[in-house]
């Protein structure tokens, strides 16, 4: 049963996998267009190999079309400053669902790797994955408040996300001794996750992404 939902006082996504549960919950975070169809999308598959996925729609039901960079922006700056605290709470009421057997991670892409990594440093997360986190150098100073294992995972040809910013932040991860894995796709760009926009879609990178994270939360979750 995959659809709309609240978590907590938090409205978005929710997918479950078949069969009856409970089982290890997952909060898949937007990029910054949205609670878009890609976003919930990534949440069923998500579902489908057996994570109670919930994707909070951080924009309350607005939404910036693919491209619109303008409104995307002056979405995430209308409802970015609210987005911790409502992961917060969704997490929290994750937590007590009957559906979850206390096991959560986080995924997120864009601006909600920002996000991923934020609820790690916020709450007791068992596993937290960012794709091409966006701004997060913003979070480095806080980074020792993270408990959990990291999956980072980025392009070499991103252009708001450098691969020196991303050397940092595997350091930084090595300094405060967070158990993690850095990875930087060669010839893939910002968003090579996103399988509905071919022209930052990389295939090759996407497949072993995918394989990556899963192992990853199998690994951490299960």
């Amino acid at each position: 049963m995959n659809g709309m939902t609240t978590i907590g006082s938090v409205s978005g996504h929710l997918a479950k996998p078949s069969g009856n549960g409970p089982w290890p919950a997952l909060i898949v975070i937007q990029e910054w267009w949205g609670l878009d169809q890609q976003t919930k999308s990534i949440a069923d598959r998500f579902a489908g190999v057996g994570y109670l996925s919930f994707a909070p729609d951080l924009y309350h039901g607005e939404l910036a079309q693919l491209g619109d960079h303008q409104k995307a922006s002056a979405l995430s700056q209308k409802y970015g400053p609210g987005a911790p605290a409502e992961l917060q709470t969704a997490y929290d009421a994750l937590k007590q669902h009957p559906d979850c057997n206390g096991k959560i991670g986080s995924v997120g892409f864009c601006f909600g790797g920002r996000m991923s990594l934020a609820l790690g440093i916020s709450r007791p997360l068992d596993a937290v994955c960012t794709f091409y986190g966006g701004g997060m150098q913003q979070l480095f100073d806080r980074l020792g408040n993270l408990k959990a294992p990291v999956l980072g995972l980025f392009g070499d040809a991103d252009q708001s996300i450098p691969v020196g910013t991303v050397q940092q932040f595997d350091k930084l991860l090595d300094q405060i001794g967070v158990e993690h894995e850095v990875i930087i796709y060669p010839n893939s760009g910002h968003a090579f996750f996103r399988d509905s926009d071919p022209s930052a879609y990389r295939p090759e990178a996407a497949q072993d992404a995918w394989e990556r994270v899963t192992r990853f939360f199998a690994k951490n979750l299960n």
